[in-house]
Protein backbone atom coordinates (compact mmCIF):
# COMPACT_ATOMS: atom_id res chain seq x y z
CA UNK A 1 0.00 0.00 0.00
CA UNK A 2 1.46 3.46 -0.85
CA UNK A 3 0.72 6.43 1.00
CA UNK A 4 -1.26 8.75 -0.35
CA UNK A 5 -0.27 11.38 -3.23
CA UNK A 6 2.84 9.67 -3.59
CA UNK A 7 3.71 7.10 -7.06
CA UNK A 8 5.97 3.99 -6.43
CA UNK A 9 8.14 5.58 -8.72
CA UNK A 10 9.34 8.94 -6.87
CA UNK A 11 9.22 6.39 -3.66
CA UNK A 12 11.65 4.28 -5.41
CA UNK A 13 13.89 7.35 -5.84
CA UNK A 14 13.88 8.60 -2.10
CA UNK A 15 14.72 5.04 -0.95
CA UNK A 16 17.97 4.79 -3.05
CA UNK A 17 19.13 8.14 -2.32
CA UNK A 18 18.84 7.55 1.55
CA UNK A 19 20.90 4.41 0.61
CA UNK A 20 23.78 6.59 -1.21
CA UNK A 21 24.06 8.94 1.73
CA UNK A 22 24.65 6.58 4.58
CA UNK A 23 27.05 4.92 2.73
CA UNK A 24 28.49 7.87 2.22
CA UNK A 25 28.48 9.08 5.54
CA UNK A 26 30.21 5.31 6.91
CA UNK A 27 33.26 6.05 4.10
CA UNK A 28 33.68 9.57 5.94
CA UNK A 29 33.69 7.95 9.55
CA UNK A 30 35.55 4.99 8.87
CA UNK A 31 38.25 5.81 5.55
CA UNK A 32 39.88 2.48 6.55
CA UNK A 33 36.65 0.30 5.39
CA UNK A 34 36.95 2.56 1.48
CA UNK A 35 38.94 1.95 -1.12
CA UNK A 36 41.90 -0.32 0.16
CA UNK A 37 43.82 0.94 -3.10
CA UNK A 38 44.77 4.80 -2.02
CA UNK A 39 47.75 4.77 0.25
CA UNK A 40 47.70 6.10 3.89
CA UNK A 41 48.60 9.21 4.58
CA UNK A 42 52.34 9.78 5.73
CA UNK A 43 53.64 11.06 8.75
CA UNK A 44 55.44 14.38 8.14
CA UNK A 45 56.77 17.01 10.26
CA UNK A 46 55.24 20.62 10.32
CA UNK A 47 56.40 22.48 7.63
CA UNK A 48 58.70 20.39 6.03
CA UNK A 49 58.35 18.81 2.67
CA UNK A 50 58.33 14.33 2.31
CA UNK A 51 58.47 14.32 -1.46
CA UNK A 52 59.01 10.51 -0.88
CA UNK A 53 58.66 7.77 1.90
CA UNK A 54 62.54 7.87 2.87
CA UNK A 55 62.91 11.38 2.12
CA UNK A 56 62.39 14.37 5.11
CA UNK A 57 63.45 17.71 3.69
CA UNK A 58 63.39 20.63 6.39
CA UNK A 59 65.51 22.62 4.74
CA UNK A 60 65.47 26.74 5.26
CA UNK A 61 62.94 26.49 7.60
CA UNK A 62 64.54 28.88 10.03
CA UNK A 63 63.98 25.75 12.56
CA UNK A 64 65.16 26.33 16.11
CA UNK A 65 64.28 22.80 17.40
CA UNK A 66 64.80 19.58 15.75
CA UNK A 67 61.35 18.35 13.95
CA UNK A 68 59.68 15.80 15.45
CA UNK A 69 57.13 12.93 14.04
CA UNK A 70 59.98 12.27 11.60
CA UNK A 71 59.11 8.83 10.23
CA UNK A 72 61.79 5.95 11.22
CA UNK A 73 61.90 4.71 7.68
CA UNK A 74 63.27 8.21 6.75
CA UNK A 75 66.82 7.50 4.70
CA UNK A 76 67.56 10.87 3.42
CA UNK A 77 67.09 13.88 6.25
CA UNK A 78 67.56 17.52 5.17
CA UNK A 79 67.94 20.16 8.00
CA UNK A 80 70.78 22.88 6.13
CA UNK A 81 69.95 26.13 6.34
CA UNK A 82 68.35 26.71 10.00
CA UNK A 83 68.99 27.87 13.18
CA UNK A 84 69.38 24.52 15.12
CA UNK A 85 72.35 24.22 17.82
CA UNK A 86 71.59 21.53 19.36
CA UNK A 87 70.39 17.48 18.28
CA UNK A 88 68.39 15.84 20.79
CA UNK A 89 69.79 12.05 21.06
CA UNK A 90 66.71 10.31 21.59
CA UNK A 91 65.54 11.74 18.47
CA UNK A 92 68.65 11.13 16.20
CA UNK A 93 69.22 7.49 17.32
CA UNK A 94 65.88 5.98 16.71
CA UNK A 95 66.22 7.47 12.74
CA UNK A 96 68.68 3.72 12.44
CA UNK A 97 67.94 3.62 8.83
CA UNK A 98 69.29 7.24 7.60
CA UNK A 99 71.85 6.82 4.95
CA UNK A 100 71.86 10.75 4.38
CA UNK A 101 72.05 13.43 7.26
CA UNK A 102 72.53 17.15 5.97
CA UNK A 103 72.88 19.61 9.14
CA UNK A 104 75.36 22.42 6.56
CA UNK A 105 74.54 25.85 7.61
CA UNK A 106 73.28 25.72 11.21
CA UNK A 107 74.76 27.09 14.75
CA UNK A 108 75.75 23.25 16.00
CA UNK A 109 78.49 22.94 18.56
CA UNK A 110 80.43 20.31 19.49
CA UNK A 111 78.35 20.17 22.76
CA UNK A 112 75.32 20.13 20.49
CA UNK A 113 76.71 17.09 18.63
CA UNK A 114 76.79 14.11 21.05
CA UNK A 115 78.71 11.43 19.72
CA UNK A 116 76.14 8.81 21.12
CA UNK A 117 73.86 9.80 18.26
CA UNK A 118 75.88 8.10 15.85
CA UNK A 119 76.33 4.79 17.52
CA UNK A 120 72.75 3.61 16.23
CA UNK A 121 73.38 5.48 12.85
CA UNK A 122 75.34 2.14 11.20
CA UNK A 123 73.87 2.75 7.96
CA UNK A 124 74.88 6.49 7.47
CA UNK A 125 76.53 7.06 4.46
CA UNK A 126 76.63 10.98 3.54
CA UNK A 127 77.16 13.15 6.58
CA UNK A 128 77.11 16.72 6.10
CA UNK A 129 77.69 19.68 8.45
CA UNK A 130 79.59 22.17 7.51
CA UNK A 131 79.12 25.98 8.24
CA UNK A 132 78.24 25.19 11.97
CA UNK A 133 80.14 25.89 15.25
CA UNK A 134 81.83 22.62 15.18
CA UNK A 135 85.36 22.85 18.18
CA UNK A 136 85.96 19.15 17.71
CA UNK A 137 85.21 16.56 15.43
CA UNK A 138 82.74 14.13 16.40
CA UNK A 139 85.11 11.18 17.91
CA UNK A 140 83.36 8.22 16.28
CA UNK A 141 81.29 8.55 13.17
CA UNK A 142 79.77 5.40 11.79
CA UNK A 143 81.85 3.00 10.09
CA UNK A 144 79.29 3.01 6.78
CA UNK A 145 80.46 6.34 5.94
CA UNK A 146 81.15 7.28 2.25
CA UNK A 147 80.89 11.19 2.41
CA UNK A 148 82.43 13.09 5.26
CA UNK A 149 81.93 17.33 5.10
CA UNK A 150 83.01 19.01 8.08
CA UNK A 151 84.44 22.14 6.54
CA UNK A 152 84.29 25.94 7.66
CA UNK A 153 83.52 25.53 11.23
CA UNK A 154 86.34 26.04 14.08
CA UNK A 155 87.72 22.34 14.31
CA UNK A 156 91.11 22.20 16.19
CA UNK A 157 90.90 18.78 16.88
CA UNK A 158 90.30 15.23 14.80
CA UNK A 159 89.68 11.44 16.59
CA UNK A 160 91.24 8.23 15.20
CA UNK A 161 88.06 7.06 14.62
CA UNK A 162 86.74 9.87 13.48
CA UNK A 163 87.92 9.20 9.99
CA UNK A 164 89.93 5.80 10.75
CA UNK A 165 88.57 2.52 10.51
CA UNK A 166 85.81 3.71 7.72
CA UNK A 167 86.23 0.98 4.67
CA UNK A 168 83.81 2.68 2.37
CA UNK A 169 84.96 6.50 3.18
CA UNK A 170 85.65 8.27 -0.28
CA UNK A 171 85.71 12.11 0.80
CA UNK A 172 86.59 14.32 3.66
CA UNK A 173 86.25 17.72 3.51
CA UNK A 174 88.15 19.53 6.53
CA UNK A 175 89.00 23.07 4.82
CA UNK A 176 88.39 26.34 6.69
CA UNK A 177 88.81 25.03 10.38
CA UNK A 178 91.68 25.39 12.37
CA UNK A 179 93.35 22.43 12.72
CA UNK A 180 97.07 22.59 13.78
CA UNK A 181 99.65 19.30 13.61
CA UNK A 182 98.60 18.64 16.60
CA UNK A 183 94.89 18.45 16.61
CA UNK A 184 95.11 16.07 13.42
CA UNK A 185 96.78 12.69 14.72
CA UNK A 186 98.88 10.28 13.21
CA UNK A 187 96.65 7.48 12.35
CA UNK A 188 93.70 10.02 11.57
CA UNK A 189 92.82 7.97 8.31
CA UNK A 190 94.07 4.41 9.43
CA UNK A 191 91.62 1.88 8.08
CA UNK A 192 90.25 3.69 5.85
CA UNK A 193 92.01 3.00 2.17
CA UNK A 194 89.43 4.03 -0.49
CA UNK A 195 90.19 7.74 0.35
CA UNK A 196 90.10 9.89 -3.13
CA UNK A 197 89.61 13.17 -2.06
CA UNK A 198 90.50 15.27 1.07
CA UNK A 199 90.74 18.52 1.55
CA UNK A 200 92.54 20.45 4.44
CA UNK A 201 92.53 23.96 2.71
CA UNK A 202 92.72 26.84 4.81
CA UNK A 203 93.52 25.69 8.03
CA UNK A 204 96.96 26.16 10.29
CA UNK A 205 98.86 23.28 9.49
CA UNK A 206 102.71 23.42 9.08
CA UNK A 207 104.25 20.80 7.48
CA UNK A 208 102.41 18.11 5.04
CA UNK A 209 100.80 15.41 7.62
CA UNK A 210 102.17 11.67 7.44
CA UNK A 211 100.37 9.36 6.86
CA UNK A 212 98.11 9.91 4.57
CA UNK A 213 95.93 7.42 2.75
CA UNK A 214 97.73 5.85 -0.39
CA UNK A 215 94.27 5.57 -1.95
CA UNK A 216 94.24 9.52 -2.36
CA UNK A 217 93.55 10.89 -5.65
CA UNK A 218 93.25 14.93 -4.88
CA UNK A 219 95.06 16.46 -2.02
CA UNK A 220 93.72 20.24 -1.15
CA UNK A 221 96.32 21.24 0.78
CA UNK A 222 96.74 25.70 -0.12
CA UNK A 223 96.25 28.38 2.57
CA UNK A 224 97.93 26.93 5.33
CA UNK A 225 101.39 27.65 7.42
CA UNK A 226 103.44 24.81 5.76
CA UNK A 227 106.97 25.36 5.03
CA UNK A 228 108.11 21.63 4.69
CA UNK A 229 107.40 18.27 3.05
CA UNK A 230 108.64 15.62 5.20
CA UNK A 231 110.64 13.04 3.50
CA UNK A 232 108.84 10.29 2.42
CA UNK A 233 105.12 11.99 3.46
CA UNK A 234 104.18 11.28 0.00
CA UNK A 235 105.94 8.30 -1.21
CA UNK A 236 102.58 5.71 -0.84
CA UNK A 237 100.77 7.89 -3.09
CA UNK A 238 100.94 7.09 -6.25
CA UNK A 239 97.49 7.62 -7.26
CA UNK A 240 97.32 11.22 -6.17
CA UNK A 241 96.11 12.79 -9.80
CA UNK A 242 95.64 16.32 -8.25
CA UNK A 243 98.18 18.39 -5.32
CA UNK A 244 97.23 21.65 -4.71
CA UNK A 245 99.94 23.58 -2.18
CA UNK A 246 99.40 27.07 -3.38
CA UNK A 247 99.43 30.04 -0.65
CA UNK A 248 102.21 28.18 1.78
CA UNK A 249 105.36 29.03 3.41
CA UNK A 250 107.30 26.38 1.17
CA UNK A 251 111.07 27.19 0.59
CA UNK A 252 113.40 25.33 -1.57
CA UNK A 253 114.78 23.83 2.12
CA UNK A 254 111.12 22.38 2.69
CA UNK A 255 111.09 20.46 -0.34
CA UNK A 256 113.97 17.42 -1.44
CA UNK A 257 114.15 15.62 -4.64
CA UNK A 258 112.16 12.81 -3.64
CA UNK A 259 108.98 14.57 -2.63
CA UNK A 260 107.73 14.41 -5.77
CA UNK A 261 109.32 11.76 -7.23
CA UNK A 262 107.28 8.95 -6.29
CA UNK A 263 103.72 10.42 -7.53
CA UNK A 264 103.73 8.73 -10.78
CA UNK A 265 99.91 9.40 -11.42
CA UNK A 266 100.26 12.95 -10.37
CA UNK A 267 98.89 15.66 -13.45
CA UNK A 268 98.58 18.73 -11.59
CA UNK A 269 100.79 20.34 -9.03
CA UNK A 270 100.44 24.00 -7.91
CA UNK A 271 103.49 25.75 -6.01
CA UNK A 272 101.98 28.92 -6.51
CA UNK A 273 101.90 31.84 -3.74
CA UNK A 274 105.57 30.48 -1.74
CA UNK A 275 109.18 31.01 -1.28
CA UNK A 276 110.71 29.05 -4.05
CA UNK A 277 114.07 30.00 -5.25
CA UNK A 278 114.33 27.40 -8.47
CA UNK A 279 112.07 24.69 -9.86
CA UNK A 280 111.54 21.67 -7.60
CA UNK A 281 113.89 18.46 -8.05
CA UNK A 282 112.16 15.19 -9.42
CA UNK A 283 109.17 16.11 -11.29
CA UNK A 284 107.06 12.92 -12.45
CA UNK A 285 106.61 12.44 -16.03
CA UNK A 286 103.37 11.99 -15.76
CA UNK A 287 102.57 16.04 -14.43
CA UNK A 288 100.91 17.83 -17.16
CA UNK A 289 100.28 21.27 -15.42
CA UNK A 290 102.69 23.34 -12.98
CA UNK A 291 101.96 26.16 -10.92
CA UNK A 292 105.19 28.20 -10.16
CA UNK A 293 103.93 31.51 -10.22
CA UNK A 294 104.34 33.87 -7.85
CA UNK A 295 107.63 32.31 -5.97
CA UNK A 296 110.98 33.82 -6.19
CA UNK A 297 113.01 32.07 -8.86
CA UNK A 298 115.18 33.32 -10.52
CA UNK A 299 116.89 30.71 -12.90
CA UNK A 300 115.08 27.79 -14.42
CA UNK A 301 117.53 24.87 -15.13
CA UNK A 302 116.92 22.04 -17.21
CA UNK A 303 118.16 19.05 -15.33
CA UNK A 304 115.03 20.01 -13.23
CA UNK A 305 112.71 19.99 -15.98
CA UNK A 306 114.52 16.58 -17.56
CA UNK A 307 111.89 14.33 -16.29
CA UNK A 308 108.53 16.25 -16.85
CA UNK A 309 108.92 15.39 -20.58
CA UNK A 310 104.89 15.04 -20.45
CA UNK A 311 104.25 19.04 -18.90
CA UNK A 312 101.81 20.80 -21.25
CA UNK A 313 101.27 24.06 -19.17
CA UNK A 314 103.99 25.65 -17.32
CA UNK A 315 103.44 28.49 -15.26
CA UNK A 316 106.31 30.84 -14.08
CA UNK A 317 104.38 34.40 -13.92
CA UNK A 318 105.44 36.99 -11.52
CA UNK A 319 108.61 35.68 -10.49
CA UNK A 320 112.13 36.98 -10.61
CA UNK A 321 113.52 35.33 -13.65
CA UNK A 322 115.83 38.01 -15.60
CA UNK A 323 117.95 38.01 -18.60
CA UNK A 324 119.56 34.84 -18.14
CA UNK A 325 116.72 33.04 -16.45
CA UNK A 326 116.01 30.46 -19.41
CA UNK A 327 119.08 29.56 -21.12
CA UNK A 328 118.83 28.06 -24.70
CA UNK A 329 118.08 24.02 -24.87
CA UNK A 330 115.92 24.88 -21.33
CA UNK A 331 113.04 23.90 -22.22
CA UNK A 332 113.96 21.76 -24.96
CA UNK A 333 112.41 18.72 -23.21
CA UNK A 334 109.12 19.42 -22.61
CA UNK A 335 108.42 18.19 -25.97
CA UNK A 336 104.60 18.52 -25.19
CA UNK A 337 104.41 22.25 -23.80
CA UNK A 338 101.46 24.29 -25.02
CA UNK A 339 101.35 26.75 -22.96
CA UNK A 340 104.48 29.06 -21.50
CA UNK A 341 103.15 31.70 -18.94
CA UNK A 342 106.03 33.72 -17.97
CA UNK A 343 104.08 37.61 -17.13
CA UNK A 344 105.14 39.86 -14.91
CA UNK A 345 108.92 38.94 -15.16
CA UNK A 346 112.42 40.67 -16.04
CA UNK A 347 113.07 38.76 -19.14
CA UNK A 348 114.89 40.94 -21.77
CA UNK A 349 114.25 38.32 -24.82
CA UNK A 350 111.98 35.56 -26.20
CA UNK A 351 113.39 32.24 -24.60
CA UNK A 352 115.82 30.66 -27.21
CA UNK A 353 115.24 27.33 -28.43
CA UNK A 354 111.08 27.67 -27.30
CA UNK A 355 109.22 24.04 -27.82
CA UNK A 356 108.00 23.46 -31.76
CA UNK A 357 104.57 22.54 -30.25
CA UNK A 358 103.91 25.25 -28.18
CA UNK A 359 100.59 26.67 -28.77
CA UNK A 360 100.69 29.49 -26.17
CA UNK A 361 103.16 31.95 -25.15
CA UNK A 362 102.11 34.60 -22.75
CA UNK A 363 104.79 36.85 -21.31
CA UNK A 364 103.41 40.45 -20.66
CA UNK A 365 104.87 43.13 -18.81
CA UNK A 366 108.40 41.92 -19.30
CA UNK A 367 111.37 44.51 -20.51
CA UNK A 368 111.11 42.73 -24.11
CA UNK A 369 113.19 45.01 -26.43
CA UNK A 370 114.17 43.68 -29.41
CA UNK A 371 112.69 40.49 -31.73
CA UNK A 372 114.74 39.12 -34.15
CA UNK A 373 114.37 37.26 -37.01
CA UNK A 374 114.49 33.81 -35.53
CA UNK A 375 113.66 34.44 -31.93
CA UNK A 376 110.02 32.52 -32.64
CA UNK A 377 111.27 30.34 -35.55
CA UNK A 378 111.45 27.42 -33.42
CA UNK A 379 107.78 27.86 -32.08
CA UNK A 380 105.78 27.80 -35.80
CA UNK A 381 103.20 26.27 -33.87
CA UNK A 382 101.86 29.80 -31.72
CA UNK A 383 98.48 30.22 -31.80
CA UNK A 384 98.72 32.77 -28.95
CA UNK A 385 101.96 35.27 -28.91
CA UNK A 386 101.20 37.74 -25.84
CA UNK A 387 103.94 40.70 -25.31
CA UNK A 388 101.87 43.21 -24.66
CA UNK A 389 103.89 45.75 -21.92
CA UNK A 390 107.30 45.19 -22.98
CA UNK A 391 109.61 47.82 -24.52
CA UNK A 392 109.28 46.80 -28.09
CA UNK A 393 110.20 49.45 -30.80
CA UNK A 394 109.31 49.20 -34.46
CA UNK A 395 113.58 49.85 -35.23
CA UNK A 396 114.32 46.66 -33.18
CA UNK A 397 111.48 44.26 -34.28
CA UNK A 398 112.66 42.70 -37.26
CA UNK A 399 110.67 42.41 -40.49
CA UNK A 400 110.59 38.91 -40.55
CA UNK A 401 109.99 38.00 -37.47
CA UNK A 402 106.22 37.07 -37.05
CA UNK A 403 106.65 35.59 -40.47
CA UNK A 404 106.53 32.06 -39.92
CA UNK A 405 103.92 31.85 -37.09
CA UNK A 406 101.53 30.52 -39.92
CA UNK A 407 99.20 29.13 -36.90
CA UNK A 408 99.42 32.41 -35.32
CA UNK A 409 95.49 33.84 -34.69
CA UNK A 410 96.11 35.90 -31.26
CA UNK A 411 99.23 38.80 -31.45
CA UNK A 412 98.96 41.09 -28.18
CA UNK A 413 101.54 43.91 -28.80
CA UNK A 414 99.56 46.24 -26.50
CA UNK A 415 102.00 49.25 -24.32
CA UNK A 416 104.85 48.79 -26.11
CA UNK A 417 106.99 51.54 -27.96
CA UNK A 418 105.74 50.78 -31.93
CA UNK A 419 105.63 53.68 -34.46
CA UNK A 420 104.30 51.38 -36.78
CA UNK A 421 102.43 48.19 -37.20
CA UNK A 422 104.77 45.19 -37.76
CA UNK A 423 105.82 43.74 -41.06
CA UNK A 424 105.27 40.41 -42.16
CA UNK A 425 102.10 39.51 -40.15
CA UNK A 426 101.23 35.98 -40.76
CA UNK A 427 97.74 35.76 -43.28
CA UNK A 428 96.16 33.29 -40.18
CA UNK A 429 95.43 36.72 -37.73
CA UNK A 430 92.34 36.52 -36.03
CA UNK A 431 92.85 39.08 -33.38
CA UNK A 432 95.23 42.05 -33.26
CA UNK A 433 95.64 44.12 -30.57
CA UNK A 434 97.79 47.33 -31.30
CA UNK A 435 96.78 49.85 -28.64
CA UNK A 436 98.88 52.02 -26.03
CA UNK A 437 101.53 52.35 -28.29
CA UNK A 438 102.52 55.40 -30.54
CA UNK A 439 101.15 54.41 -33.89
CA UNK A 440 101.02 57.74 -36.41
CA UNK A 441 100.11 56.11 -39.22
CA UNK A 442 98.39 53.08 -41.31
CA UNK A 443 98.66 52.05 -44.77
CA UNK A 444 97.25 49.21 -46.99
CA UNK A 445 100.72 47.04 -47.35
CA UNK A 446 100.40 46.78 -43.25
CA UNK A 447 97.51 44.90 -43.09
CA UNK A 448 97.50 42.98 -46.71
CA UNK A 449 96.90 39.68 -46.63
CA UNK A 450 95.01 39.29 -43.41
CA UNK A 451 91.27 38.87 -45.06
CA UNK A 452 91.19 36.53 -41.93
CA UNK A 453 91.65 39.34 -38.92
CA UNK A 454 88.00 39.86 -37.16
CA UNK A 455 89.68 42.50 -33.96
CA UNK A 456 91.65 44.63 -34.62
CA UNK A 457 92.11 46.89 -31.43
CA UNK A 458 94.05 50.33 -32.46
CA UNK A 459 92.97 52.16 -29.34
CA UNK A 460 95.40 55.58 -27.57
CA UNK A 461 97.59 55.63 -30.05
CA UNK A 462 97.91 59.04 -32.48
CA UNK A 463 96.40 58.24 -35.68
CA UNK A 464 94.63 61.11 -37.78
CA UNK A 465 92.25 60.66 -40.31
CA UNK A 466 95.20 62.17 -42.82
CA UNK A 467 97.05 59.58 -42.04
CA UNK A 468 95.08 56.53 -42.83
CA UNK A 469 96.30 55.83 -46.43
CA UNK A 470 92.95 55.19 -48.70
CA UNK A 471 92.19 51.28 -49.16
CA UNK A 472 93.63 51.03 -45.84
CA UNK A 473 90.47 49.01 -45.04
CA UNK A 474 90.38 46.72 -48.36
CA UNK A 475 92.20 44.08 -47.30
CA UNK A 476 90.40 43.49 -43.76
CA UNK A 477 87.27 41.60 -45.44
CA UNK A 478 86.44 39.67 -42.22
CA UNK A 479 86.88 42.38 -39.85
CA UNK A 480 83.86 42.81 -37.16
CA UNK A 481 85.76 44.51 -34.24
CA UNK A 482 87.34 48.03 -34.92
CA UNK A 483 88.73 49.87 -32.01
CA UNK A 484 90.00 53.36 -33.40
CA UNK A 485 89.27 55.05 -29.76
CA UNK A 486 91.20 57.63 -27.77
CA UNK A 487 93.05 58.97 -31.19
CA UNK A 488 92.63 61.94 -33.16
CA UNK A 489 90.36 61.56 -35.38
CA UNK A 490 88.46 64.39 -36.50
CA UNK A 491 85.94 62.54 -38.32
CA UNK A 492 84.95 58.95 -39.21
CA UNK A 493 87.38 57.37 -41.73
CA UNK A 494 85.93 56.46 -44.84
CA UNK A 495 85.65 53.14 -46.75
CA UNK A 496 85.69 51.27 -42.83
CA UNK A 497 85.20 47.49 -43.73
CA UNK A 498 81.97 46.01 -44.91
CA UNK A 499 81.60 43.22 -42.25
CA UNK A 500 81.82 45.57 -39.38
CA UNK A 501 79.61 45.13 -36.58
CA UNK A 502 81.08 47.06 -33.78
CA UNK A 503 83.38 50.56 -33.99
CA UNK A 504 84.74 52.10 -31.26
CA UNK A 505 85.22 55.94 -32.31
CA UNK A 506 84.98 57.53 -28.49
CA UNK A 507 87.21 59.76 -26.73
CA UNK A 508 88.41 61.50 -30.37
CA UNK A 509 87.95 65.06 -32.02
CA UNK A 510 84.89 64.13 -34.14
CA UNK A 511 82.87 67.04 -34.73
CA UNK A 512 80.79 66.18 -37.09
CA UNK A 513 79.04 62.47 -39.20
CA UNK A 514 78.01 62.74 -42.69
CA UNK A 515 75.41 61.27 -44.25
CA UNK A 516 77.28 58.94 -46.12
CA UNK A 517 79.85 58.05 -42.72
CA UNK A 518 78.50 54.22 -42.84
CA UNK A 519 77.60 53.17 -46.20
CA UNK A 520 80.22 51.01 -46.53
CA UNK A 521 79.48 49.43 -43.73
CA UNK A 522 76.00 47.87 -43.61
CA UNK A 523 76.10 45.32 -40.78
CA UNK A 524 77.22 47.77 -38.27
CA UNK A 525 75.35 46.89 -34.65
CA UNK A 526 77.18 48.96 -31.94
CA UNK A 527 78.53 52.46 -32.50
CA UNK A 528 80.65 54.33 -30.09
CA UNK A 529 81.00 57.92 -30.34
CA UNK A 530 80.87 59.37 -26.58
CA UNK A 531 83.63 62.21 -25.65
CA UNK A 532 84.11 63.81 -28.73
CA UNK A 533 82.97 67.00 -29.77
CA UNK A 534 79.36 66.77 -31.18
CA UNK A 535 76.69 68.88 -31.07
CA UNK A 536 72.71 68.48 -31.09
CA UNK A 537 73.22 69.41 -35.20
CA UNK A 538 76.54 67.46 -35.66
CA UNK A 539 75.36 63.76 -36.54
CA UNK A 540 73.54 63.98 -40.26
CA UNK A 541 69.60 62.64 -40.41
CA UNK A 542 70.31 60.18 -42.98
CA UNK A 543 73.77 58.76 -41.37
CA UNK A 544 72.03 55.59 -40.05
CA UNK A 545 69.84 55.01 -42.72
CA UNK A 546 70.51 51.69 -44.08
CA UNK A 547 71.94 49.91 -41.03
CA UNK A 548 69.29 47.57 -39.94
CA UNK A 549 70.97 45.86 -37.21
CA UNK A 550 72.42 49.02 -35.01
CA UNK A 551 71.17 48.40 -31.73
CA UNK A 552 73.69 50.77 -30.01
CA UNK A 553 74.88 54.43 -30.49
CA UNK A 554 76.72 55.99 -27.21
CA UNK A 555 76.90 59.91 -27.97
CA UNK A 556 77.42 60.53 -23.74
CA UNK A 557 79.91 63.17 -22.57
CA UNK A 558 79.62 65.34 -25.39
CA UNK A 559 79.63 69.03 -25.54
CA UNK A 560 75.63 68.97 -26.43
CA UNK A 561 73.28 65.93 -25.89
CA UNK A 562 73.23 64.21 -29.33
CA UNK A 563 69.67 62.60 -29.72
CA UNK A 564 70.19 59.63 -32.11
CA UNK A 565 67.13 57.82 -33.91
CA UNK A 566 67.63 54.13 -34.87
CA UNK A 567 66.19 52.52 -37.87
CA UNK A 568 63.77 50.33 -37.67
CA UNK A 569 64.39 46.51 -36.68
CA UNK A 570 65.07 44.73 -40.17
CA UNK A 571 64.10 47.93 -42.61
CA UNK A 572 66.86 47.82 -45.09
CA UNK A 573 67.48 50.95 -47.23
Amino acid sequence: MFLEGERPQELLLLLLLLRWTTAFSEDLAFPHLGDSSQPPLRPCPWRCSCPRDDMVDCAGLDLRVFPENITRAARHLSLQNNQLQELPYNELSRLSGLRTLDLHSNLISSEGLPDEAFESLTQLENFYVAHNKLSVAPQLLPRSLRVADLAANEVVEIFPLTFGEKPALRSVYLHNNRLSNTGLPSNAFHGSEAITTLSLSSNQLSYLPPSLPASLERLHLQHNLISKVPRDALSLQTQLRELYLQHNQLTDRGLDVTTFSKLSSLEYLDLSHNQLATVPEGLPGSLTILNLGRNCIQQVEAVRLRRARGLRYLLLQHNRLGASALPAGTLRPLRALHTLHLYGNRLERVPPALPRHLQALVMPHNRVAALGARDLVSARALAELNLAYNRLASARVHPAAFRRLRALRSLDLTGNQLSRLPEGLPASLRILRLQRNQLRALEPEQLVGLNKLRELSLAHNRLRVGDIGPGTWHELQALQVLDLSHNELSFVPPDLPEALEELHLQANRISHVGPEAFLSTPHLRALFLRANKLHMTSIAAEAFLGLSHLRVVDTAENPEQVLVQLPPKGKGP
